[in-house]
């Protein structure tokens, strides 16, 4: 049996991972899917939330197993787990980056959003008037995250989403070959996906090489759309 820790996207909280969670822990294994900071349940105010925060948050989870874990971060996640794994290296076993910003040391999650002219993120974001937070247009929210997800999840998702915070998406990672670049890594790419293109996702899985790509025909949110797939799927990691 393994220990996963799920990590989560923006603008979304541990909620997300709620049927991935159930089917992991029917077949035996431990999971802990943490709400980030100024996420979900954790009321962290929005000017505290950091990527710094979000790290030190996730490497408390990892530091309470007995074992390595199995680190699983979704779109924004991605850059998450990886300075998680720069910062605790000796906790992790594998990194999986599904549909998942893969970022090299120095870059940032808003720069490569910006150079991904097929992603629907960006054209329909709205920022606060001091640009320290963002939310995404309601109309758009569906076609963005959800295309393929049931009408009831959908729903559950728009009432649950929150405000991103804009600092930890222009922090640039920290990584180095020594620590980082250690762990094992397997990138899930989502051929539907609206908020991260395919292109980018390749993109990003092929100039940072991974163990494995495994392929999903789903939109960005194959833990709704498709989560029987995606545990199979985690399971071989």
């Amino acid at each position: 049996m393994s220990t996963f820790v799920l990590v989560h996207g923006a603008w979304h909280g541990a909620w997300c991972w709620d049927k991935v969670a159930a089917l992991l822990r029917e077949k035996g294994h431990t999971v802990e899917a943490p709400d980030l900071p100024g996420h979900g349940s954790d009321d962290t105010p929005l000017t505290e939330v950091t990527l710094q925060a979000y790290t030190d948050k996730i490497c408390d989870v990892l530091k309470a197993q007995d074992e390595q874990v199995v680190l699983v971060g979704h779109s924004m996640g991605g850059v998450v787990i990886s300075q998680v794994a720069e910062q605790c290296p000796e906790k992790v076993k594998m990194l999986v980056y599904l549909t998942a910003f893969l970022l090299k040391d120095g870059e940032f999650l808003l720069q490569l959003a910006g150079d991904d002219k097929d992603a629907l993120v960006l054209p329909n974001l709205i920022m606060s008037e001091d640009e320290s937070y963002a939310s995404i247009k309601e109309e758009a929210i569906k076609e963005v995250f959800y295309a393929d997800c049931s009408d009831e999840d959908v729903e559950r998702a728009r009432s649950l989403l929150c405000l991103q915070a804009a600092a930890p998406l222009a922090t640039p990672i920290k990584i180095t070959d020594e620590r980082f670049g250690i762990i094992p890594r397997v990138y899930i790419e989502c051929l539907n996906d609206k908020a991260i293109s395919p292109a980018q996702q390749k993109m990003m899985h092929t100039r940072m090489p991974c163990e494995e790509i495994i392929t999903m025909h789903t939109s960005h949110s194959p833990f709704l759309a498709s989560p029987e797939e995606l545990v199979e799927y985690l399971l071989k990691c």
